[in-house]
């Protein structure tokens, strides 16, 4: 079974964020990365399913030359190899080109199945992954927070809105969208990290691809969201004041 992992590399949440002199991105020179928490839940269940049926765990990852960090964290978990698309403009091109450029990478693997987390913690889009499952002409699911294989297929569940879950089954190869939180996370042993140092990292350069395109998406200014106050008198007998809160709670701030 082989299986692959489409990760990103994302700044730390607890970063504190600059935005840059030109308004067009963050300051990235005094930040510290690491595995977008989505993506990390798609490498555990691609590890588990390697730990029960066999086979081959590699992660896909597009990026700088630092992005070379995660990768080598995932490595040393348990995957068995890595693609790194060495790239720096991932700021200036669209999910459709980045999905492009993740199945351009791919295409001579053969997979079973492509994990990927549901959305990135930077953008959240949630996007490239259905994206990616499209130019590779593979059936998809999204939201998955259980994986059971079969023959030829997968039996996943997926979480719907208001508690409630749909099971899916779909034929392989598949690309899943998984949900944070599905597994308890692992650390990499001291063994893993020695055994990642020697495991195979193969560079594609992003130019080599044949995925150029015209984005269709432009990042026009980064800002920070405008801080205001305001208060909102209500009148009214107490029935009535503790009626126009409960609809404001409900329906404005949300949060009934």
């Amino acid at each position: 079974m082989k299986l692959i992992v489409a990760l990103k590399q994302v700044p730390v949440r607890d970063s504190t964020l600059r935005i840059d002199p030109r308004s067009k991105w963050i300051e990235e020179d005094d930040l510290s990365y690491e595995i977008n928490e989505p993506d990390a839940y798609a490498l555990e269940e691609a590890l588990l399913l390697k730990d029960q049926h066999g086979g081959e765990v590699v992660v896909l990852c597009a990026g700088p030359d630092r992005a070379a960090s995660s990768i080598r964290e995932a490595l040393a978990k348990g995957a068995d190899r890595a693609i790194h698309i060495v790239c720096d403009d991932l700021r200036d091109i669209d999910t459709l080109s980045l999905a492009r450029r993740l199945a351009a990478a791919i295409k001579d693997e053969h997979p079973d199945l492509i994990l990927t987390g549901l959305q990135s913690d930077d953008l959240g889009l949630g996007q490239t992954g259905v994206l990616m499952a499209e130019k590779l002409g593979m059936p998809h699911a999204t939201i998955i927070m259980e994986v059971e294989k079969r023959e030829g297929a997968v039996r996943v569940r997926r979480e719907l809105e208001d508690g409630w879950f749909q099971w899916v089954e779909i034929p392989t190869p598949a690309l899943l969208t998984i949900q944070s939180g599905i597994g308890k996370l692992r650390y990499a042993t001291l063994m893993g990290i020695k055994k990642a140092k020697t495991k195979e990292i193969r560079r594609v350069e992003a130019a080599d691809l044949p995925t150029t395109r015209a984005s269709s998406v432009s990042l026009d200014r980064v800002y920070s969201p405008p801080r205001k106050k305001s208060a909102h008198m209500i009148a009214g007998s107490a029935a009535q004041a503790a009626a126009q809160l409960a609809d404001i709670l409900r329906f404005e701030v949300r949060v009934l």
